[in-house]
């Protein structure tokens, strides 16, 4: 049976996903984690992948207007 952080994981990733999208950014290696979720005693985590040169860019500037509000 999955434990509350498995839920939430999976929860955070779609959440992380959609704010992205919101940004017109695509991480496509966005993720859970697999190794992460079989580790006992270990939280899950959300793998945020690879991306090309372009889309870092355009994360890079996302944060840096939500930083600067």
């Amino acid at each position: 049976m999955p434990s509350p952080l498995h839920d939430d994981v999976h929860d955070c990733t779609e959440v992380l996903r959609a704010a992205l999208q919101a940004n017109g950014i695509t991480l496509p290696s966005l993720g859970v984690d697999l190794p992460g979720l079989a580790s006992p005693g270990l939280p899950p985590l959300v793998a945020l992948g690879n991306c090309n040169a372009a889309t870092a860019r355009k994360l890079a500037e996302a944060l840096r207007k939500a930083a600067a509000r």
